[in-house]
Protein backbone atom coordinates (compact mmCIF):
# COMPACT_ATOMS: atom_id res chain seq x y z
CA UNK A 1 0.00 0.00 0.00
CA UNK A 2 1.22 3.46 -0.88
CA UNK A 3 -0.14 6.31 1.25
CA UNK A 4 -0.70 9.58 -0.61
CA UNK A 5 -2.59 11.79 1.82
CA UNK A 6 -2.89 11.88 5.61
CA UNK A 7 -5.16 14.38 7.30
CA UNK A 8 -6.04 14.87 10.96
CA UNK A 9 -9.79 14.48 11.49
CA UNK A 10 -10.09 15.27 15.19
CA UNK A 11 -9.69 14.23 18.82
CA UNK A 12 -12.66 12.73 20.60
CA UNK A 13 -13.35 12.08 24.28
CA UNK A 14 -16.14 9.58 23.63
CA UNK A 15 -16.74 6.84 21.10
CA UNK A 16 -20.13 8.38 20.35
CA UNK A 17 -18.36 11.52 19.06
CA UNK A 18 -16.21 9.62 16.55
CA UNK A 19 -16.86 9.80 12.79
CA UNK A 20 -20.10 8.18 11.70
CA UNK A 21 -19.25 7.30 8.09
CA UNK A 22 -18.79 3.62 7.26
CA UNK A 23 -15.08 3.39 6.72
CA UNK A 24 -12.71 0.71 8.06
CA UNK A 25 -10.77 1.71 11.17
CA UNK A 26 -7.41 0.45 12.39
CA UNK A 27 -6.46 1.34 15.95
CA UNK A 28 -3.03 1.52 17.59
CA UNK A 29 -2.59 1.11 21.32
CA UNK A 30 0.11 0.15 23.79
CA UNK A 31 1.68 0.88 27.12
CA UNK A 32 2.90 4.45 27.55
CA UNK A 33 6.31 5.08 25.96
CA UNK A 34 6.12 1.98 23.75
CA UNK A 35 6.88 3.99 20.60
CA UNK A 36 3.33 4.33 19.28
CA UNK A 37 3.68 7.84 17.86
CA UNK A 38 6.94 6.95 16.14
CA UNK A 39 5.35 3.86 14.61
CA UNK A 40 2.35 5.82 13.32
CA UNK A 41 4.64 8.44 11.77
CA UNK A 42 6.72 5.69 10.19
CA UNK A 43 3.65 3.99 8.70
CA UNK A 44 2.42 7.30 7.27
CA UNK A 45 5.96 8.19 6.14
CA UNK A 46 5.57 11.62 7.74
CA UNK A 47 7.27 13.10 10.78
CA UNK A 48 4.52 15.08 12.43
CA UNK A 49 1.36 12.99 12.13
CA UNK A 50 1.41 11.76 15.72
CA UNK A 51 3.25 13.90 18.25
CA UNK A 52 6.34 12.19 19.62
CA UNK A 53 7.14 13.17 23.19
CA UNK A 54 9.64 12.16 25.84
CA UNK A 55 6.79 12.51 28.33
CA UNK A 56 4.54 9.42 28.41
CA UNK A 57 0.79 9.80 28.52
CA UNK A 58 0.48 12.65 26.03
CA UNK A 59 -2.31 11.01 24.02
CA UNK A 60 -5.44 11.53 26.11
CA UNK A 61 -8.21 11.20 23.54
CA UNK A 62 -9.21 9.12 20.52
CA UNK A 63 -7.31 10.67 17.60
CA UNK A 64 -8.52 10.04 14.05
CA UNK A 65 -6.46 10.35 10.88
CA UNK A 66 -7.98 10.06 7.40
CA UNK A 67 -5.78 7.96 5.12
CA UNK A 68 -6.39 8.63 1.40
CA UNK A 69 -10.14 8.95 2.01
CA UNK A 70 -10.17 5.14 2.34
CA UNK A 71 -9.63 4.25 6.00
CA UNK A 72 -9.06 5.73 9.42
CA UNK A 73 -5.94 5.32 11.48
CA UNK A 74 -7.00 5.64 15.13
CA UNK A 75 -4.45 6.63 17.76
CA UNK A 76 -5.67 5.49 21.20
CA UNK A 77 -4.29 6.66 24.58
CA UNK A 78 -1.56 4.53 26.09
CA UNK A 79 -2.46 2.41 29.08
CA UNK A 80 -0.60 2.13 32.36
CA UNK A 81 0.77 5.66 32.76
CA UNK A 82 1.32 5.75 36.51
CA UNK A 83 1.88 9.50 36.87
CA UNK A 84 -1.61 10.40 35.77
CA UNK A 85 -4.30 10.62 38.42
CA UNK A 86 -6.55 7.66 39.22
CA UNK A 87 -9.51 9.69 38.00
CA UNK A 88 -7.83 10.40 34.64
CA UNK A 89 -6.69 6.79 34.25
CA UNK A 90 -10.18 5.52 34.99
CA UNK A 91 -11.70 7.89 32.41
CA UNK A 92 -9.16 6.87 29.75
CA UNK A 93 -9.73 3.17 30.45
CA UNK A 94 -13.50 3.52 30.10
CA UNK A 95 -13.08 5.54 26.90
CA UNK A 96 -10.68 2.97 25.39
CA UNK A 97 -12.76 -0.02 26.47
CA UNK A 98 -15.98 1.40 25.06
CA UNK A 99 -14.33 2.27 21.75
CA UNK A 100 -12.83 -1.21 21.38
CA UNK A 101 -16.01 -3.06 22.39
CA UNK A 102 -18.71 -1.15 20.51
CA UNK A 103 -16.95 0.28 17.47
CA UNK A 104 -18.42 -1.64 14.53
CA UNK A 105 -15.98 -0.28 11.93
CA UNK A 106 -12.89 -1.39 13.88
CA UNK A 107 -11.16 -4.02 11.78
CA UNK A 108 -8.25 -4.71 14.07
CA UNK A 109 -6.34 -3.13 16.94
CA UNK A 110 -2.55 -3.20 16.77
CA UNK A 111 -1.26 -3.81 20.30
CA UNK A 112 2.31 -2.57 20.65
CA UNK A 113 4.88 -4.30 22.85
CA UNK A 114 8.39 -2.96 23.55
CA UNK A 115 10.68 -5.78 22.46
CA UNK A 116 13.48 -4.65 24.75
CA UNK A 117 11.64 -5.88 27.85
CA UNK A 118 9.91 -8.97 29.12
CA UNK A 119 6.15 -9.00 28.76
CA UNK A 120 4.75 -6.64 31.37
CA UNK A 121 1.81 -7.69 33.52
CA UNK A 122 -0.26 -4.78 32.22
CA UNK A 123 0.37 -5.90 28.61
CA UNK A 124 -0.64 -9.47 29.42
CA UNK A 125 -3.79 -8.30 31.20
CA UNK A 126 -4.78 -6.02 28.32
CA UNK A 127 -4.16 -8.70 25.69
CA UNK A 128 -6.19 -11.23 27.68
CA UNK A 129 -8.96 -8.66 28.09
CA UNK A 130 -9.02 -8.21 24.30
CA UNK A 131 -9.45 -11.95 23.89
CA UNK A 132 -12.17 -12.19 26.54
CA UNK A 133 -14.12 -9.50 24.68
CA UNK A 134 -13.53 -11.02 21.22
CA UNK A 135 -11.83 -7.89 19.90
CA UNK A 136 -9.65 -8.58 16.82
CA UNK A 137 -6.04 -7.58 17.37
CA UNK A 138 -2.46 -8.07 16.22
CA UNK A 139 0.77 -7.83 18.16
CA UNK A 140 3.39 -5.32 17.06
CA UNK A 141 6.86 -5.63 18.57
CA UNK A 142 8.59 -2.24 18.61
CA UNK A 143 12.18 -1.00 18.90
CA UNK A 144 13.82 -4.12 17.47
CA UNK A 145 16.72 -1.94 16.25
CA UNK A 146 17.78 -1.51 19.88
CA UNK A 147 18.62 -5.23 20.11
CA UNK A 148 20.99 -7.63 18.42
CA UNK A 149 19.42 -10.10 15.98
CA UNK A 150 19.74 -13.07 18.34
CA UNK A 151 18.21 -11.08 21.19
CA UNK A 152 15.22 -10.16 19.02
CA UNK A 153 14.42 -13.85 18.48
CA UNK A 154 14.98 -14.70 22.14
CA UNK A 155 12.74 -11.88 23.40
CA UNK A 156 9.95 -12.68 20.95
CA UNK A 157 10.05 -16.33 22.02
CA UNK A 158 9.82 -15.32 25.70
CA UNK A 159 6.83 -13.08 25.07
CA UNK A 160 5.10 -15.74 22.98
CA UNK A 161 5.72 -18.43 25.60
CA UNK A 162 4.29 -16.20 28.32
CA UNK A 163 1.15 -15.49 26.28
CA UNK A 164 0.72 -19.16 25.33
CA UNK A 165 0.10 -19.89 29.00
CA UNK A 166 -3.27 -18.23 28.39
CA UNK A 167 -3.82 -18.66 24.64
CA UNK A 168 -4.07 -21.76 22.44
CA UNK A 169 -2.68 -19.79 19.51
CA UNK A 170 -1.51 -16.23 18.95
CA UNK A 171 -2.76 -13.65 16.44
CA UNK A 172 -0.81 -12.09 13.58
CA UNK A 173 2.48 -10.55 14.74
CA UNK A 174 4.76 -7.88 13.29
CA UNK A 175 8.31 -6.95 14.27
CA UNK A 176 9.14 -3.29 13.71
CA UNK A 177 11.69 -0.53 13.93
CA UNK A 178 10.44 3.00 13.40
CA UNK A 179 13.96 4.30 12.94
CA UNK A 180 14.81 1.81 10.20
CA UNK A 181 11.30 1.55 8.71
CA UNK A 182 11.21 -2.20 9.38
CA UNK A 183 7.76 -3.78 9.30
CA UNK A 184 6.10 -0.88 7.49
CA UNK A 185 5.20 -2.70 4.28
CA UNK A 186 3.99 -5.78 6.14
CA UNK A 187 1.59 -3.81 8.33
CA UNK A 188 0.30 -1.65 5.48
CA UNK A 189 -0.23 -4.70 3.25
CA UNK A 190 -2.19 -6.34 6.08
CA UNK A 191 -4.33 -3.21 6.47
CA UNK A 192 -4.94 -3.09 2.71
CA UNK A 193 -6.00 -6.74 2.70
CA UNK A 194 -8.55 -6.18 5.47
CA UNK A 195 -9.76 -2.92 3.92
CA UNK A 196 -10.50 -4.67 0.64
CA UNK A 197 -12.71 -7.15 2.49
CA UNK A 198 -14.63 -4.47 4.38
Amino acid sequence: MHIEEVSFVGSFKKESQCPKDKRPEFAFIGRSNVGKSSLINMLCNRKGVAKVSNTPGKTQSINYFDIDDKWYLVDLPGYGYARSSKKDRSAWEKMIERYLIVRENLQVAFVLIDLRHELQAIDREFINWMGENSIPFCLVYTKMDKLKKAQVKTNIARIQNELLKYWNSLPQQFTTSSEKHIGREEILDFIEELSNKF
